[in-house]
């Protein structure tokens, strides 16, 4: 649960500073934050990498 409000204040901090500076890139960092988050959490899956990759795309 601790990392849903780390990537609640990440998403709404961008949010704020992309608005004030007037710099929307900086909308791009939450998507970006939270792909490696999922990178990451697939890599630490205990299975070869390859299988595991094939089984998330294989679920229905």
């Amino acid at each position: 649960m601790d990392i849903l409000y780390i990537f609640f204040l990440i998403t709404v901090s961008c949010l704020i500073i992309a608005l004030w500076k007037k710099r929307f890139a900086l909308l791009i960092v939450p998507i970006i934050v939270i792909a490696l988050y999922m990178v990451v959490e697939v890599i630490l899956v205990p299975a070869p990498l390859l299988d595991t990759v094939k089984f998330i795309f294989s679920l229905q």
